[in-house]
């Protein structure tokens, strides 16, 4: 099998990228693979403190989707159109957590078959932390990577117990500094022992940061600090340690003694999961 392998990574909103797999997919780029992103919304539902307005802060967002994609060094941009829900509990009719999974799958997959995609990252079932389109994500990714035949499917996600032990810190920290809203994560994003990727990024983590720092809309806006905000701000030796790793399940594998640094390791071995 060849050594340059394509990579897919679907996302629900821009900014999703540059949070979960920016390092891993800017490794990639580097080391000669094909990265391609696809957006399933333009993040109109989201918050900003510059812009109220839905469709401006959705051309806002997209323009700054282009600038992500240029610091990760993906080779193409997709995105789907579809409304975004926002964070609520009674999403409009329409949004894309509403619609129907196997009609987006068709979309996905079409990208997929054109790419002839090796991989495809998605979400765990948890959507990472909960958010309606993020679930969303992981229900039409499983369905497009096998209607395309994409062999490998990765799911972003984030080692649940390190997750809680750095918010328990964080909220610790709040008495002093100011801190992002943070929610029980308890059940969020996937348990140490299910991880089959944990992706040293460090070499990467200045392509990481020009992602991040692309999303400018998304550093204010709601209360309290925004996520993006506070990961860019992060002193250096911090900033290693909190942004140097990505971690991933690979759909059925089952994990080793030691998660794996390498996302093509499947393909690379010609094992099929």
């Amino acid at each position: 099998m060849s050594g340059r392998f394509t990579i897919v990574s679907f996302h629900a909103h821009p900014d999703d990228e540059a949070l979960l797999t920016a390092g891993t997919l800017a490794r990639a780029a580097a080391e000669g693979h094909r990265v391609v992103l696809v957006v399933a919304t333009n993040g109109e539902a989201g918050l900003s403190a510059e812009l109220s307005d839905g469709a401006d802060l959705g051309r806002r967002r997209l323009a700054e989707l282009e600038r992500s994609a240029q610091a990760i060094g993906a080779a193409r941009v997709v995105v789907l159109g579809h409304p975004d829900s926002g964070w609520t509990d009674d999403p409009p009719d329409g949004s894309f957590c509403s619609l129907d999974p196997q009609a987006v799958a068709a979309e996905l997959s079409e990208v997929l078959e054109e790419e002839q995609a090796d991989v495809l990252t998605t979400y765990d079932p948890a959507g990472g932390y909960g958010h309606p389109d993020h679930i969303q994500v992981h229900r039409v990714a499983q369905l497009a990577a096998r209607a395309a035949g994409t062999p490998v499917v990765l799911e972003a996600t984030a080692d649940r117990e390190s997750v809680v032990r750095a918010t328990s810190l964080l909220r610790r920290l709040s008495a002093v500094l100011p801190t992002p809203y943070l929610p029980d994560l308890g059940q969020a994003f996937t348990p140490r022992a299910e991880i089959t990727h944990r992706v040293d990024v460090r070499a990467h983590l200045q392509a990481k940061l020009r992602a991040l720092r692309a999303h400018g809309s998304q550093t204010g806006g709601g209360e309290g600090v925004r996520t993006i905000a506070m990961l860019i701000r992060l002193p250096r030796p911090l900033r290693r340690r909190v942004l140097g790793t990505e971690w991933f399940r690979e759909v059925g594998r089952t994990p080793g003694a030691e998660p794996l640094d390498d996302v093509f390791a499947t393909l690379r071995s010609g094992a099929r999961p």
